[in-house]
């Protein structure tokens, strides 16, 4: 059946009021019981038997994760292998369109600019996504490396966190926004983690197959699901993912303080940390060219100086042989970008839940 029919102002005007239950159950016993968040972070992967001295919202949640049967096993070895084959590429479009562009969509970068790591702290927020994505990519992953499931969970509960943060403590939260990190914001993170990916790379003239979308959707649906996302709002096929992703810049793409913050502070970090001079040299020619005009305006991003979209894929991809050398596969990926946190921060970013005073 087409999910045209579902992408109508009433159904995701009700999906702003919806968040994350399972999640959100979990949240509260970890709020009373923070030596629990302590334990999930000392996991290495999710245990193969969950014990009934837990609270039960324990349980429940990470059963959930145990109890997976109808795994998309061939989607799953398709996705690794394109990131294999495209990884340094996919990370580029992360920073350079899918976190920028969901700057500009402003009820919920009301969320993003209250996280004051995102502002103070942005490499480490930018080397904690890039972990995430290589862990979900990482050949094997779901499969038989069971990893992929923790990081997903952790990602999931931090955003209950949020949530939860939000809700008890920020006074200036306008309920105009919609209920923080609600479904409709999950729906279009992950499409900007898919979608905007495949378009960033379309916008500089590389080939993209039908299959490779087809694939990468499919992948993103299945982390989605990993990830609490309503599983009946996402596409089906990319005449339904371009409608999807169109309704959701249309109900949302505006200019906010909040956007501005958050791009300001990217570029700023781009300009000073960015090794190679042809990108960190022209960072707001980039972004606006992959952003458009409207995200571009909707950020404040002005640039008169044009960009040809095969000329900068010729950057991204010399710059990918600079860093991963001719041989680039998952694990030169991954190695260099350990080695890069570790002369960074003195270690490798993991994704963590973040430690509660106990009281």
């Amino acid at each position: 059946m087409s999910k045209l029919k579902l992408y109508q102002k009433t159904e995701f005007d009700r999906l702003r009021q919806i968040q994350d239950p399972l999640a959100d159950q979990l949240v509260s016993q970890l709020i009373k019981n923070p030596e629990l968040i302590t334990l999930i972070n000392s996991w290495i992967e999710i245990p193969a038997e969950i014990e009934n001295s837990y609270p039960q919202e324990f349980q429940d949640y990470f059963n959930f994760y145990l109890n997976q049967s109808d795994i998309p096993e061939d989607v799953l070895i398709k996705g690794q292998k394109i990131f294999d084959q495209k990884g340094d590429l996919y990370l580029a479009m992360l920073g350079f369109y899918s976190l920028p562009y969901s700057y500009a969509f402003g009820d919920g970068a009301e969320v993003l600019v209250r996280s004051k790591r995102i502002l103070s702290d942005i490499g480490r927020r930018l080397g904690e996504t890039g972990s995430f994505i290589l862990d979900i990519f990482k050949p094997g992953a779901f499969l038989t490396k069971k990893k992929a499931y923790l990081t997903c969970a952790k990602v999931r509960l931090i955003h209950g966190l949020s949530r939860y943060f939000i809700a008890h403590y920020a006074t200036d939260w306008n309920t105009s926004y919609g209920k923080p990190i609600n479904q409709e914001d999950l729906i279009g993170t992950n499409l900007s983690f898919s979608l905007i990916v495949i378009r960033g790379w379309k916008k500089m003239g590389f080939q993209v197959k039908s299959e490779e979308v087809d694939v990468l959707m499919q992948y993103w649906k299945w982390v989605g699901e990993m990830m609490g996302i309503e599983q009946n709002y996402w596409p089906n096929n990319a005449k339904e993912a371009f409608q999807l992703e169109k309704l959701i810049r249309t109900r949302h793409l505006k200019s906010t303080d909040a956007g501005h913050q958050l791009i300001q502070a990217l570029i700023k970090y781009y300009k000073a940390t960015i090794p190679d001079a042809l990108i960190s040299t022209q960072v707001e020619p980039i972004l606006n060219f992959f952003l458009g005009k409207e995200a571009s305006k909707a950020l404040g991003i002005q640039s008169s100086i044009p960009i040809s979209g095969e000329l900068l894929g010729l950057v991204f991809k010399f710059s990918g042989w600079q860093n991963y050398g001719a041989n680039k596969g998952y694990a030169q990926i991954a190695r260099q970008f350990e080695s890069n946190q570790l002369a960074l921060y003195g270690e490798r970013l993991e994704i963590k839940l973040p430690e509660l005073k106990r009281s």
